[in-house]
């Protein structure tokens, strides 16, 4: 019988974050400053983000390791169980063997607390007091809300005025 199901125990849980940029072969495109057009530098993040998250997202390092504290967090409902697809890859004809991961066992329902206890923890670590956030549908506001407040820190979740008409007409 061809197992289906993947559940990882707690001491086997990853213990750093994998960046895919050093594995790229030629790279990405830097981002571009919205008003410039030139390739934005970490001054021009530091307004938004603290300077280790920065540090992150142009690091060439293929393994970040996952602090304590963020570990901790995961751990509420991480490692998160692994399912095989075995009908989707029969319908592909494939010999690869494809997995997803249920991510609706977090508190907000989703993949998002998994990034939000990172940047919220960076933030707080960087002295942060207060972080507000704009949300959609409603899931990052959440997810941010929810692990905020753990961490010490306040938080603002505003929804953005097309995701209120949306949710008004049902789109």
């Amino acid at each position: 019988m061809t197992v289906k199901k993947i559940f990882l125990s707690e001491d086997e849980m990853p213990r750093q974050w994998y960046n895919i940029l050093p594995d790229l072969p030629n790279g990405l495109e830097p981002m571009l400053h919205p008003g410039t057009g030139k390739p934005v530098g970490p001054d021009d993040l530091a307004p938004l983000f603290p300077m280790a998250l920065i540090g992150q997202e142009v690091s060439q390092e293929q393994y970040i390791d996952i602090p304590d504290e963020v570990l901790e967090k995961y751990l509420l409902w991480r490692p998160t169980p692994m399912y095989r697809a075995t009908n989707l890859e029969k319908l592909l004809d494939t010999p690869a063997k494809i997995y997803f991961k249920n991510e609706g066992v977090s508190p907000a329902g989703s993949h998002k607390p998994n990034t939000a206890i990172a940047q919220a923890y960076y933030n707080k670590e960087a002295g942060t007091k207060r972080i507000c956030t704009e949300t959609g549908a409603g899931q990052w506001g959440s997810a941010l809300a929810s692990v905020v407040p753990s961490l010490v820190l306040s938080a603002r979740s505003l929804w953005s005025g097309s995701a209120m008409i949306k949710n008004r007409i049902g789109v």
